[in-house]
This record gives C-alpha cells, sequence and structure tokens, in this order.
C-alpha cells in the first residue's frame, strides 16, 4: 500500500463485530470512487472538484466582507449562531484535527479521540481533580476582554460598583492562549465566545445552587448536571430540530408515557442502523462526511456589535495574516465581542432589520474564507473530500439505496458521501435544512449517543425536562417561548443564563465611550 492510500483504515475496520472509538453504519458498502488511486492522483482529483464549491471564485474575503451588494445572496433560514453550536458540539464529541477549520488534516489525528457522549468534556475537562487550573471554587476562572491599557472593560448598566459585569473573555496565558478543556474552541471568536458563554452558564448556576444551600462540593455537582442535560435537551430539541427533516428527527428518539413504575420507555427508530453493544462508537459516516454539512452554513462575514458598527461586516478569516477578522487564538477585542441576539433568536433580535442574520445555505458552495484557509494549507473542501476517500467511505448513493431512499440525481464523479449529503440538502430542502440521508445519519447517531451515555438525561431520567430543574428559571427561556412554544429551552437559553451583553444597549453605550471602556 503506498503511502498515505487508506493509512487509518485500522481505526474503522468493516467487521460489524468490531467495537471501539470509531466504527461503520455501512460496512457492506463499497468505498467511493472505485478503483485504485494513488495519493497523487486524489489530490488532482478532489483539488478540482473543491473548486467547483467555492461561492465566488475569485473573489477574497475582505473584498466580499466590504461589498455592499449581493452579500447575502447565499443565506438560508437558520441563525447563524447554530452554525458555531454545531461546531462546539463537534468539539465535544470527537476530536479530529481535520475539523478544525484552520488545521491541515491529519488522519492520524484519529488516535485522540474524545468521548463519543454529550458530556461538555470540551467544558470540564478532566474536572477540577486533574486540572484544577481551570477552576476556583467550584467555578471557572474566566478572563475579561480588555482594553489598550490592559484594563478589563466593564458591561455599562450591569452589576455594581462593588460587583461588576465585564465583557468575558477566555482564561489565557501570557502568550493569550486560552487555558480550556478544549483549545479547539479557540479557533475563532465566535466558538470561542459560546464557549465563555458555556463557562459563565455554569458559574451562574452554581451560585444558584449556593443560594438554595448546597456547600460548593455539591453545588459543582448540581450545577454540571444540570448544564449538561440543558446541553443535551438543547442538541436534540432546538438544534437537531432545526436542522434534521421533521419526520427522521420524530422517529429518531421517542420517550413514552411512564410506565407503572414511573419510568419512561426510551426508544430508538434507527437503532437497526446505529447499533453497538456496551457503549456507542462514532460512526466515520457521520464524522467524517454527513455532520461536516456545518462548514457549507460558515458564511465569509459577519457583524459582531455595535461597538465595530451595525453596518460593519468582517471576515471569518482573512487570507492575509493579521488582517482584521474574527480568527482566535488570542485575546479577543471589544468590537468583536459577540452580541448574541444578532446571532440568535432572542426577543431583542427583532430591533434592526437583519437580524438574527444567518447562516449560508446548506448546499455544494463554501464561504470563500474557507477556500483559502489562513494556515496556508489545501482548502477545507479538499480536506474532507480526500478524507473521505482515505477512510474509504461509500458514495452517498449507495447510502442512500441501503436506507430504501431513492438517491438524489448526482453526477457520479462528484458521489462522494460528504458532497452528496450537501447536495441532497439543497435538492431536497432548497438548503434549509438536511434531506433524508444526511438527517437520518445525523438524527440516529446523536439519537444513540444520548441514549448510550450512562450520566445522560435520557438514561438517569427520562422523565426530567428543564421546566422541572430547580436550578432553571422561567425567565431563563423567554426567547424561546416567543420562538416555538412547543421547543422553549433553545441555545438563547445558555445565554440568559450566562448573563452575557445580548442587547445593543451596552454595546452602543460601550461604543460611545473613549477608548470603548
Amino acid at each position: 500500500m503506498a503511502h498515505g492510500d487508506h493509512p487509518i483504515e485500522a481505526l474503522a475496520p468493516r467487521s460489524r463485530m468490531y467495537q471501539g472509538p470509531f466504527g461503520r453504519l455501512f460496512p457492506d458498502l463499497p468505498a467511493w470512487p472505485p478503483g485504485a488511486m494513488t495519493d497523487a492522483q486524489a489530490d488532482v482529483r478532489f483539488s478540482a472538484l473543491a473548486r467547483t464549491m467555492v461561492e465566488r471564485p475569485g473573489r477574497t474575503p475582505v473584498a466580499i466582507a466590504q461589498a455592499a451588494k449581493d452579500r447575502d445572496s447565499f443565506d438560508g433560514t437558520l441563525p447563524a449562531g447554530y452554525t458555531y453550536f454545531g461546531q462546539f458540539v463537534d468539539h465535544d464529541i470527537t476530536f479530529d484535527p481535520a475539523s478544525s477549520l484552520v488545521r491541515a488534516n491529519d488522519p492520524n489525528g484519529l488516535l485522540n479521540f474524545r468521548t463519543p457522549r454529550l458530556d461538555l468534556d470540551n467544558l470540564y475537562g478532566r474536572g477540577p481533580v486533574d486540572q484544577p487550573y481551570l477552576f476556583h471554587r467550584g467555578r471557572f476562572v474566566m478572563g475579561a476582554i480588555v482594553n489598550s491599557r490592559g484594563k478589563p472593560i466593564r458591561v455599562p448598566g450591569l452589576g455594581t460598583a462593588k460587583d461588576p459585569v465585564f465583557f468575558a473573555d477566555l482564561p489565557r496565558n501570557p502568550h493569550g492562549r486560552a487555558i480550556i478543556g478544549d483549545p479547539r474552541n479557540d479557533e475563532n471568536v465566535i466558538v470561542s465566545q459560546l464557549q465563555a458563554a458555556f463557562l459563565l452558564a455554569h458559574n451562574a448556576l452554581v451560585d444558584r445552587a449556593v443560594e438554595a444551600g448546597a456547600n460548593l462540593g455539591t453545588a459543582f455537582e448540581r450545577a454540571r448536571r444540570t448544564l449538561r442535560w440543558l446541553y443535551q435537551w438543547i442538541v436534540w430539541h432546538d438544534y437537531l430540530r432545526r436542522i434534521c427533516e421533521p419526520a427522521v428527527w420524530e422517529n429518531a428518539l421517542r420517550i413514552g408515557a411512564p410506565d407503572a413504575t414511573g419510568r419512561r420507555p426510551v426508544t430508538l427508530g434507527f437503532k437497526d442502523l446505529y447499533a453497538w453493544k456496551q457503549q456507542p462508537f462514532m460512526p466515520v459516516e457521520f464524522s467524517v462526511a454527513a455532520y461536516r454539512f456545518g462548514h457549507s452554513m460558515i458564511r465569509t462575514e459577519y457583524r459582531t456589535n455595535l461597538a465595530r458598527g451595525i453596518d460593519a461586516h468582517v471576515p471569518i478569516f482573512a487570507s492575509a495574516a493579521g488582517a482584521d477578522d474574527l480568527r482566535g487564538g488570542g485575546p479577543v477585542p471589544l468590537e468583536n465581542a459577540i452580541e448574541w441576539d444578532w446571532f440568535l433568536p432572542m426577543e431583542t433580535s427583532a430591533g434592526e432589520a437583519g437580524f438574527p442574520q444567518r447562516a449560508h445555505r446548506i448546499d455544494t458552495k463554501v464561504s470563500n474564507s474557507l477556500a483559502a484557509l489562513p494556515d496556508g494549507n489545501a482548502p477545507l473542501p479538499m480536506r474532507n473530500l480526500k478524507r473521505g476517500w482515505r477512510f474509504g467511505l461509500p458514495s452517498g448513493s449507495d447510502v442512500a439505496r441501503a436506507l430504501g431512499v431513492s438517491p438524489v440525481a448526482i453526477d457520479p464523479d462528484h458521489d462522494a458521501l460528504w458532497l452528496y449529503v450537501l447536495t441532497e440538502a439543497q435538492a431536497m430542502a432548497g438548503g434549509r435544512r438536511l434531506g433524508t440521508v444526511g438527517s437520518t445519519i445525523v438524527a440516529a447517531t446523536i439519537a444513540g449517543l444520548l441514549k448510550g451515555d450512562p450520566g445522560s438525561w435520557l438514561t438517569v431520567d427520562p422523565a426530567w425536562t428543564p421546566d422541572s430543574d430547580p436550578l432553571l428559571r422561567p425567565r431563563d427561556n423567554r426567547d424561546g417561548r416567543a420562538d416555538n412554544p412547543e421547543h422553549p429551552w433553545t441555545l438563547a437559553s445558555i445565554i440568559r443564563i450566562a448573563g452575557v451583553p445580548f442587547s445593543a444597549g451596552p454595546f452602543g453605550t460601550a461604543a460611545g465611550l473613549p477608548g470603548g471602556e
């Protein structure tokens, strides 16, 4: 076998009896494309295919951010914040450097894998005993956004003189690197600010538990369980409900009425597709292909807050080093602090036209920022296509037929599973959500992970709901009640609990002060 030709096949054998960290949903399907191909030949083939996937060929991310016309022509209906929540979830359940937006594909990186559980280990790491530097008195250590003199910037109108509220940043070492459970969550400003919101939400829940009479040890455990379960609830009832075909989502996980003992039976609708024995594994059809639909949702540019300006659009990644963009890896300036009602549906989102900003459609195009990443390596579409080939993933059309679904029309030379999932979303749902094959792989995997996790709400207490949790309050879900009364606990609930600024007021006031103070 030539160097580079399927070097990690052993991590995902085709045997149905294999039970390890990675496995296959369709072990009997042949690999795509058929026939032998060297690594050099794959580079040529997938590079050409990747070039067809660029939204605006020849235009730089900075030029697109500055252009007034045709800026939103690729937008779908999903709020932009869910793009980065999807990345946050990915970093929680699998460690794969190639899923990063700014790192080169390294297939051998899959040797360093995450526990396939929705347990927020990207937040909690190995816990206070093994990583005590992440915590202080049961709470996460936090950083603050600072001005040019290194002084924390206080949020006007929030907190008191004795207990002020600062614009939050991740805790950082003297070199600006984030000190967090998963460094990948400092890859860009949006996901790093989401990480900060989750850290602050834990701290707020600890405070609520202490107010209710718990000691710090008990308060930490209660806060961690509540945050984990609320996060799992949001992943299933909010995020997946938005991105999956409704019939598939409803069938993938069903919680029945209480039995004689008061327990609620949990049924997996795709247990024959995603079948595991002692514990769940990570399907490569999910991690290497279907779940990478989020790469198509990334916009080239975003508006961040009023400190930068309501009409200022900044690239997520500019191609030039040192350019003004939203890449992470260092302290966050005030103008890049995320105003969350510009990214998520909240009561205050309706104050200005065009909010919340929308993710790009799920289709066969990726933003120019991903076509020329700042790390100087191959464009992300090529990395994804080549990685699927190295894993010997089947064609999307073969997967569709295996699921009993009529395949969508696709060029046989474009039938990589990842590209098929994007093509199907575009053909079946106009890019508003995933199609049947993509929805089935994603929903079956997440449902299986929840059911197989001994600490999830489904396993410990299927009757639990956020409304019944003593640490959660009615005001925490006020935005969701307005957006969807049947599923009111949404990602915006984390923002509410965290207490991070989300309305224009604090940002507008801060922007009007000298130096942003």
